[in-house]
Parts: structure tokens; C-alpha cells; sequence
């Protein structure tokens, strides 16, 4: 007999997010420096893959609607069915694969099945690609990042997977969170405080980023940016890296709207950030456990050093406060409620926002995935609340890569972006004297 487990609160409330116009998987490319034998990749992921549980795993709708989805144990699961091998249209190159990124970003996995799926690329240059999408129910970034590891090596010859439980439950009673905030009187106000201000924050201003939705999507990325330049533009202005990379991702959207000659003086718009509230013992559970802050991107600040110290005075200010937890306890209430307080929901939480930000640290030594060495890895979240842009930075390997998903009728051209996210950093680096 199978085995059904209850899902937690907070990833019903991902999971009720789902909507053709934007699905709630995070996207995953992995370049790696010569070609993957297909047999040797599949035996890889069923063989690392199934401690984490949730891959085995299909997700269980009630047959009421105030019962909860649980995941259940798939007594069918065939690693073929979640593995595909295809090849970019001559001549490949990136072109290739970020059309072929965009169309699989617009695709809705199969949810008769484990939420997510694998496509084992060739045709980029000498080298393969591994292209997975994963559904959001299942984990967060920082825990996917922790399934990553389990797949690589630190050398070439495939090393044994280190051992953990098989199956991981993450529930969470729709309170639990208030204990976290109850500690401490002052906390409590704060927190009143900050959900008064998330209730009262007014609508975002109207940009091109913007605006209804449609079912097409568009990826791009850029080449790695040396983190150490990072680092040291940041130590040039007593600024964070953190500080720095979202300082220069608010620089290149003010030249992309330049570049379409929209106006840009006095122009701010809110990106939706997750802020990771899990300890790192529980790096490996599977399961949602972030919040989210809304930071302000000073577009209309035309001097670089003044938008990095004015995103460096806000960050420094939401680190302080408890407003992270405060809107993970009303994600939790969300996974509760009814469909229907649901929609309301992402549509407070969309009106309050433009884009979607997040910065995830990656391995710092070159890894190997199935004998081959990986060159290069980008992801990207879904757009949550219906919001039409998603920003995401990785580190990997004394690199930062910047990865932009966009709503293809309100952004069609996001390699724009990823350009004058090079430009920024560029400018950022000749103030900083570095």
C-alpha cells in the first residue's frame, strides 16, 4: 500500500499557484564540458533522486474543497518517464537553447506524475546540457541547491551518494510560525507593524514590466562575472556582494527602459525577494521555508554608488526586521484557505510587486555531473502572483551569472537586460577604482 503524506500549508499555497500563464516550476539549465551518456544520467537521478522523496512522490488533490493535498508515494514511478534526450536545431549555440529554454518554461509538467522532468540536451557546442524544470511545491531554492549537490562530484569518477532519510515530512500547523515572533514582546509589534505596512503598501508603479499575462516566455542569461570583483566593489562602498548584484540588476533594468526609450526619472518599482528562514541543518528537507521582503529598486536614480547605497539602506533596514516571517505566516494561511482567499491573495501580493528577485550561492569548486565537468549553471523561479519578471543570480565557481524569465509580450527581448547587467557591473567596477 502506498504511502500518503499531508503537504505543508505553505507548499499547497505554491501549488495552488499554478496558472497557465505562469507555472510555478523552477527552471534549471546545467552546462557541462562534454557529452552525458543518457543511460548514465538516468541511473544518476533515479539513484540520488529518490532519498529526497518528494521526486518519487505524485501530488494527491482533496476531493473536497477544504481538505489538503498530500503527496503519495508512486507505485509506477519509471525514471523514463521523467528523463527525455533530444538535440538543438543546427547550428545550436545559445540562441538555440534559450528558445528551447523559453518554449519548456511555458510547458506545464505532467500532474498524473512526480513534479518535475529532466531533458538531457546535445547540439551546444562539444558539450551537453541538462535542462530540469521542478515544481515549486516540492522545494525552494536553497533546498534544490542541496538536490544539486547530490547529483555532482568532486571528481570525474562517480562517487557514492551520501545516505539520508527516505522520506522527509515538512508539515506545518497554519500558526506555526508565531512562536517565532512570540518570544519576544517587541517582536510582536514589529511584526504588527510590518504586516500593517504590507497591507497598506500601495500598488506598484506602472512600467513595461508590468501588465496581463500571456503563456509565452522568455529566458536569457549572461556569462559568468568574476565574484571576486564583486567582493571588492562592495568592500570599496562598506556595501554587501548581496547589496552589490542587486544594485547592478536595478541598474540594467533602468538601461533596458532607456533602450526603449520609456521614462525612467523618478521611476521605483518593488521586487518581490525570498529571504531564507531554514537553518542550515535542514538544508536537505524538501519543502517551502522562505519568506518574502519588497525592496525597492531606485531606477529612477541616475547615479550608480547612490542607487547601491540606497538599496544597502533598505536591505540593512528589512534585515532587521521580522517582515520576512510575517508574509511566510500569511503564505501559510494561503495553503489554508479556500481557492477562492487564495486568488485574492496572489493578487495582494502581485499588485505590491514588479519583478521577482532572488540570489542563491552555488558550489565555490568546480563539480562533475555524470563524469562530466560542469561549466556552467543558471535557474529561474517562477514568477509568483502573476508578476510578468524574474531576476535570479547564482554563484558558482568564483562566478556570478545573472538569469532574467520574462512575459514575452511584456519583455520579448530580456538578453537586453542581461546586457546592461554587464554594462552595470562594468560601471560599478571603474567608481569602485577596482
Amino acid at each position: 500500500m502506498t504511502r500518503m503524506v499531508p503537504m505543508s500549508s505553505v507548499d499547497a499555497a505554491w501549488l495552488g499557484m499554478e496558472d497557465p500563464t505562469n507555472l510555478m516550476m523552477v527552471t534549471g539549465v546545467l552546462a557541462l564540458d562534454g557529452k552525458v551518456d543518457p543511460k548514465r544520467l538516468r541511473t544518476l537521478l533515479d539513484k540520488r533522486l529518490a532519498p529526497f522523496g518528494r521526486f518519487h512522490q505524485r501530488v494527491v488533490r482533496p476531493r473536497t474543497r477544504a481538505g489538503m493535498p498530500h503527496w503519495q508515494d508512486d507505485a509506477g514511478f519509471d525514471i523514463g518517464n521523467h528523463v527525455s534526450h533530444i538535440a538543438l536545431p543546427a547550428p545550436g549555440g545559445d540562441k538555440a537553447l534559450r528558445e528551447l529554454v523559453s518554449e519548456l518554461m511555458g510547458m506545464p509538467l505532467d500532474m498524473t506524475k512526480p513534479l518535475w522532468h529532466v531533458h538531457l540536451v546535445d547540439g551546444y557546442g562539444g558539450g551537453s546540457v541538462v535542462l530540469a524544470r521542478i515544481h515549486h511545491s516540492i522545494a525552494d531554492g536553497i533546498a534544490l541547491v542541496r538536490v544539486m549537490l547530490s547529483l555532482l562530484d568532486s571528481a570525474p569518477a562517480t562517487a557514492p551518494p551520501r545516505k539520508r532519510s527516505e522520506h522527509q515530512n515538512n508539515s506545518r500547523g497554519p500558526l506555526d510560525w508565531l512562536p517565532r515572533l512570540l518570544d519576544d514582546p517587541g517582536r510582536v509589534a514589529e511584526g504588527a507593524y510590518r504586516l500593517g505596512r504590507l497591507v497598506l503598501l500601495p500598488p506598484d508603479q506602472q512600467t513595461v514590466f508590468k501588465g496581463k499575462l500571456g503563456r509565452r516566455k522568455r529566458a536569457a542569461w549572461s556569462k559568468p562575472v568574476p565574484l571576486d570583483d564583486f567582493k571588492a566593489i562592495g568592500k570599496a562602498f562598506g556595501a554587501t556582494v548581496n547589496d552589490v548584484l542587486l544594485a547592478t540588476a536595478t541598474g540594467a533594468l533602468r538601461r533596458y527602459l532607456e533602450g526603449r526609450g520609456e521614462p525612467t526619472s523618478g521611476v521605483s518599482i518593488r521586487a518581490s525577494v525570498p529571504v531564507n528562514l531554514r537553518p542550515v541543518d535542514e538544508a536537505h528537507k524538501m519543502g517551502n521555508s522562505f519568506g518574502l521582503v519588497f525592496l525597492t529598486l531606485p531606477i529612477g536614480t541616475l547615479d550608480p554608488v547612490k542607487r547601491l547605497r540606497s538599496i544597502k539602506k533598505e536591505m540593512d533596514e528589512l534585515k532587521r526586521s521580522p517582515e520576512a516571517l510575517v508574509a511566510y505566516g500569511v503564505l501559510n494561511l494561503m495553503g489554508f484557505a479556500p481557492v477562492e482567499v487564495e486568488r485574492l491573495g496572489l493578487r495582494f501580493f502581485g499588485s505590491k510587486a514588479s519583478a521577482v528577485l532572488t540570489n542563491v550561492p552555488g558550489p565555490r569548486e568546480p563539480l562533475y555531473l555524470a563524469g562530466r565537468k560542469l561549466d556552467r549553471v543558471m535557474f529561474w523561479v517562477p514568477q509568483s502572483g502573476r508578476l510578468g519578471l524574474g531576476i535570479s543570480i547564482l554563484s558558482y565557481a568564483g562566478g556570478v551569472m545573472l538569469g532574467v524569465a520574462t512575459d514575452e509580450g511584456l519583455v520579448p527581448d530580456p538578453e537586453k537586460i542581461v546586457e546592461g547587467f554587464e554594462k552595470e557591473f562594468r560601471s560599478l567596477r571603474q567608481k569602485a577604482h577596482v
